[in-house]
């Protein structure tokens, strides 16, 4: 049998998949306390609010999806079975604030140890495969972030971008295109992202 046989079933059979909206976040210096190389939950430290806005932002139908890039695995600081339990830790905390988010997703890679890749921020291919596995419309989803790679990765992937001012923010602002929107902190993206949603709404209701 051929791999693509049962690419085109019978029409019967198909089903129309309704995409979701989603936020992509960006780890250290967005959600938790920038502290580098970060791998034991007894280092993480939520930033203020954090927690908050992820249960906001869950309640107006967004899918939660964090995108890190992880270069200490390529530098053997760390193992994949620790960045797992980290993210498992984050997540039942999360969880008990009905914020817990959706997936994770990270690179493991650095140019200068396992040579080029197509996840590592700013390359889109996080949100790329993110969107396809979790059937995710990017057009109406947001990236969230403190460096100027993840509001490239975000528009590379079709998606619309905040910076925020928490971890590397502040200095990346300044090399920061004029139409991105700069929030102080992820509460004040999420308060960004629900009026331009409610904006649109109101405009598409006249």
């Amino acid at each position: 049998m051929s791999g693509d046989a049962f690419a085109s079933p019978p029409e019967q059979f198909q089903r129309e998949t309704a995409l979701v909206k989603a936020i992509f976040l960006d780890r250290d210096g967005t959600l938790n306390k920038e502290t580098g190389y970060l791998h034991n939950w007894t280092d993480w430290r939520w930033l203020p609010g954090v927690p908050e806005a992820l249960a906001l932002l869950r309640r107006h139908g967004y899918k939660l999806v964090a995108v890190t890039n992880q270069s200490g695995l390529a530098r053997g600081l760390y193992s994949p079975e620790a960045v797992t339990r980290l993210h498992q830790e984050a997540n039942r905390h999360l969880a008990s604030r009905k914020a817990a988010l959706d997936a994770f997703y990270y690179c493991p890679h650095h140019p200068d140890f396992t040579g080029p890749c197509d996840c590592r921020k700013p390359k889109p291919g996080m949100l790329l495969r993110a969107a396809t596995e979790m059937d995710l419309d990017r057009a109406r989803s947001w990236m969230v972030g403190d460096k100027i790679s993840d509001v490239e990765a975000g528009l590379a992937a079709g998606c619309r971008a905040v910076l925020v001012r928490t971890g590397y923010g502040r200095e990346a602002e300044k090399c920061l295109p004029a139409f991105v929107h700069v929030a102080d902190d992820l509460p004040a993206a999420a308060a960004h992202i629900l009026r331009h949603e409610a904006g649109k709404n109101g405009a598409g209701a006249r």
